[in-house]
């Protein structure tokens, strides 16, 4: 049995090398299961050979680095970043917002899964919450959904859309307690995935953006008729208690807040992905994440 050592605070921890762990890791770079396992496999079969039957942590990571490299550079690198993430010691905090319908909720747990991160929170269940703690009489906004909350407003603004006012109205009482959740995230150093219709770019406060392992992706729909498939394939799951009629009702409006939110994404250099294909949106986030905080983590340690 080989088995791996890691310095805790000045104490020295042991743990048998396991290919299922590493195997895991591995899946970051999206090579699939039985390649990574293939891989794992391979290292170990390497640390036998050689006569090792204890490594360091950081010894291991080098050894796996090599072999990467020697498959494919670009394996390597992601792995290296993701290593990067894993030891840093801020919380990497992923936001991601779209319109209902959009596919955040189900593209959050992918994600989660793939960085395996345990901390999920959505922005629903947020607002929920706070409908217990608001009365409707003191903010009726909150007690609509994001796409008829304009219903709720007595005195309409004649300088914006009033499907957008109702909507920032919505967002924006809801976005204290998004504050609240990162506030607490960085606090206790917990990385964290915070999705649903209420993460909208340039909404959160600045210094918490500038100063923290936040990034931020908007989901889309381009495509209209797609758009709508998404609820009809919701609402036939039969856990599901959403009306599609509903939904159909407001469609327009929905559409409305989702060419809101572009707007708020190109004006505030945010990430813009058309929700088509699972597998490709899951690549593109994880690619960006890996691409900037790892990169970012290479330049603390450099210098």
């Amino acid at each position: 049995m080989i088995w791996i050592t890691s310095d805790v605070d000045g104490e020295v921890y042991k743990e048998p090398f396991s290919k299922g762990i590493l195997s895991r890791s591995l899946n970051i770079a999206d090579i699939g299961s039985q390649r990574a396992h293939e891989i794992a496999s391979n290292i170990e079969t390497d640390l036998i050979n050689d006569g090792v039957n204890e490594i360091a942590s950081y010894e291991l990571a080098k050894v796996i680095l090599k072999h990467l490299e020697a498959i494919d550079p670009s394996i390597a690198k992601k792995y290296k970043n993701w290593r990067l993430l894993r030891k840093s010691k801020k919380p990497l905090i992923i936001l991601i917002g779209g319109a209902s319908g959009v596919g955040t909720s189900s593209m959050a747990f992918e994600l989660a899964s793939r960085l395996r991160l345990k901390n999920l929170i959505s922005t629903d269940m947020i607002r929920e919450v706070m409908r217990k703690i608001v009365s409707k009489e003191l903010s009726p906004v909150i007690h609509k959904s994001s796409f008829d909350a304009h219903e709720s407003i007595r005195t309409p603004s004649i300088r914006i859309d009033n499907v957008i006012e109702g909507f920032i109205s919505h967002v924006d009482v809801v976005n204290v307690g998004i504050e609240a959740i990162i506030e607490r995230s960085v606090k206790e150093g917990i990385s964290t995935i915070i999705e649903g219709v209420h993460v909208v770019p340039g909404f959160i406060r600045k210094d918490l953006m500038e100063n923290n392992n936040i990034i931020i992706f908007t989901l889309i729909v381009d495509d209209e008729e797609s758009h709508k498939q998404r609820f009809y394939s919701r609402c036939r799951q039969p856990w599901v208690k959403r009306s599609l009629e509903r939904y159909m009702d407001n469609f327009d409006t929905i559409r409305k807040t989702q060419n809101f939110l572009i707007e708020q994404a190109k004006i505030h250099d945010s990430r813009i992905i058309d929700n088509v294909d699972i597998n490709q949106t899951i690549e593109i986030m994880v690619n960006d994440i890996l691409e900037e905080f790892g990169g970012m983590e290479n330049v603390e340690q450099e210098s």
